[in-house]
């Protein structure tokens, strides 16, 4: 996947440069044209697709004509400048790595909500966990999941979303940084969300999982919207940072959230087997169904079932027809930590990725 970027300065000199710096490292991310002159600058956006367009705040630039796909910013000569004229600004002078995250971030603004966007396969699979039965272990088998592919040499993000969930209940780092500044970023829709992932996420050097902690307030997760999700999902596929990102989230369905269930490679719901488990996931799975005829979207395809804790004598595997990955027993009387270490050696968290149905559907 290239993005398109046109880079409007008069001074040819500083263009020379700029592009030598970003042809040199970004060659096979970005497709750059530069300009010195307004009218051949603007020709070009109207004419191409182009997905990003930078500025040298010398010339003032009618943002309302640009289309609708193109992402707009002012360069301009100062860091300490966030916005000029009420449009992004990015520093002419700064680390290429932080310059080209700013034009990812300017890029992800739009291609959150473009439709028909897809991603080449070189972008990160997503598999959410999210179960309607509660009790069952889903936020343990999300992180073994984390762990398998990790161990696997996959660079893997775990994201837990769920409001009184906690990465930390799984994973150990140093850091200052949490969920709630990410949110604050989300929020405040400044320009330097991707610059602020990076900062915010940590490292577990035992399980090799990055992940972001828990937010300050259990609160905070509910000012995360449909919208601002599949915008930061949005933001970590287009950085090309991870092979495989996790999500654990509490179970919603509406047609509110097909935008983010149509980023899914898949989706995956666990059981024990018990009856009230089952009795809850056979509901969600009607409604799946249902919700999938309204709105013409097959994510039903896409739907796994995972039982965890399961035991012959007391469970029952359910009766529907989607893919059942695997399933582990009950480990009494162990701690997390020893679970996780028997879950993530399963190889049901690959089967999930084993099916042509995963691919996701713009």
């Amino acid at each position: 996947m290239k993005i398109n970027i046109v880079i409007l300065d008069s001074d040819q000199i500083y263009l020379n440069r700029l592009l030598s710096h970003l042809q040199t490292k970004y060659s096979s991310k970005l497709e750059i044209y530069s300009f010195t002159k307004l009218d051949l600058a603007l020709a070009k956006v109207q004419e191409a697709k182009v997905d990003v367009f930078l500025a040298d705040n010398g010339f003032d630039i009618d943002v309302e004509s640009l289309p609708n796909r193109c992402g707009f910013a002012y360069l301009v000569s100062s860091s300490e400048v966030e916005t000029y004229r009420d449009q992004v600004a990015v520093s002419k002078f700064q680390k290429l790595d932080l310059f080209y995250r700013q034009i990812l971030s300017i890029y992800s603004e739009k291609a959150g909500t473009v439709t028909g966007l897809k991603f080449t396969d070189e972008a990160c699979q997503i598999i959410a966990f999210a179960t309607p039965a509660g009790g069952v272990g889903s936020s343990t088998m999300a992180a073994a999941c984390a762990r398998h592919f990790a161990a696997r040499g996959g660079k893997t993000l775990y994201l837990n979303l769920e409001q009184f969930g906690s990465a930390d209940s799984f994973f150990d780092a140093d850091g200052q940084f949490g969920m709630s500044d990410i949110i604050f970023s989300l929020k405040s829709q400044k320009a330097n969300l991707a610059m602020k992932l990076e900062s915010a996420v940590k490292f577990d050097e035992e399980t090799g999982v990055y992940f972001y902690s828990e937010s300050k307030l259990a609160l905070d997760m509910r000012e995360i919207h449909i919208p601002e999700l599949v915008h930061l999902l949005s933001v970590i596929q287009l950085t090309q940072s991870y092979s495989y990102v996790i999500l654990d989230m509490d179970f919603a369905l509406s047609p509110e959230h097909l935008p983010l269930f149509r980023m899914l490679h898949a989706f995956i719901s666990v059981s024990d087997g018990s009856e009230i488990a089952n009795y809850k996931i056979e509901r969600a799975f009607e409604a799946m169904e249902a919700l999938e005829q309204d709105e013409d979207f097959p994510l039903y395809k896409r739907m796994a079932i995972l039982y965890n804790k399961f035991s012959n004598k007391t469970g029952e595997s359910l009766d529907l027809e989607c893919r059942v990955l695997g399933g582990a027993p009950r480990y009494e009387h162990a701690h997390v930590s020893q679970i996780l270490d028997r879950l993530d050696k399963l190889d049901v968290f690959q089967a999930a990725l084993n099916s042509p149905s995963t691919t996701p559907q713009a």
